[in-house]
């Protein structure tokens, strides 16, 4: 069936989450960020993925803003730099104007001129949601934004990606969705989506049941990737 929807995960696809620490650092009152922002930034975003496991897992289910804090204070002590909580605070109020990656504007512009629904899936609560994508000004190019928090559980529960066919009224074969999560692709692709990873940095494929169909370095390509499954 050609695909009609086109869906985003939200962090590290469309929005850069490494743009807090990266800004932060560059920021005079936190020197003592310049040296190790990158390794603070990865850490905190692991932390972050591995706490929504844990708590899907288990039914410990939290806001996604909860886990967030949770993730940065694991990665602020073990970069030992706990001992600064203006840096603490300065971290939290930046993942609020998150930066989307430069291609996003235009790709999901290209997908509304050619008629396709466009929309956010994503493991963030909606107060988040709506303020990365105020700050990034792409509220305009998106059908919905689509938060966990509707089922009160986090990815890869196939009773999130439910809600994709739920709001379109589609099949899950006319659903592109895209991922900078090699194992979110992974559980989308088991879900029955034709699924594109985003793979920035070039890291392995995730050893898993399933595997993404499309494997792509920015999102640039996601029109014609969609237009050819019309």
């Amino acid at each position: 069936m050609p695909i009609t929807t086109c869906v985003f995960d939200a962090y590290g696809t469309l929005f850069d989450v490494a743009a807090a620490a990266r800004q932060a650092a560059a920021e005079p009152q936190f020197p003592h960020l310049r040296d190790n922002w990158a390794q603070l930034a990865e850490h905190w975003r692991l932390k972050q993925l591995q706490y929504t496991w844990l708590r899907a897992i288990t039914g410990a289910h939290c806001d996604f803003w909860q886990v967030t804090q949770e993730g940065l204070d694991w990665a602020l002590e073990a970069c030992d730099l706990n001992a600064d909580p203006d840096l603490r605070q300065r971290l939290l109020d930046l993942y609020w104007e998150l930066q989307a990656y430069p291609e996003v504007p235009a790709m999901l512009r290209n997908l509304k001129e050619a008629g396709f629904n466009t929309a956010i899936l994503s493991n963030g609560s909606p107060h988040m949601l709506d303020g990365a994508v105020q700050s990034a000004a792409i509220g305009d190019l998106l059908d919905d934004v689509l938060s966990v928090e509707s089922v009160g559980v986090f990815k890869p529960d196939a009773r999130v990606y439910d809600l994709v066919e739920q709001r379109f009224q589609c099949s899950r074969e006319q659903v592109l969705f895209v991922s900078s999560n090699g194992w979110d692709a992974a559980g989308a692709s088991g879900h029955g989506f034709t699924t594109a990873w985003v793979n920035r940095a070039g890291d392995p494929m995730d050893r898993l049941p399933w595997v993404p169909q499309h494997i792509l370095t920015n999102l640039s390509s996601i029109p014609e990737i969609a237009q050819q499954q019309q």
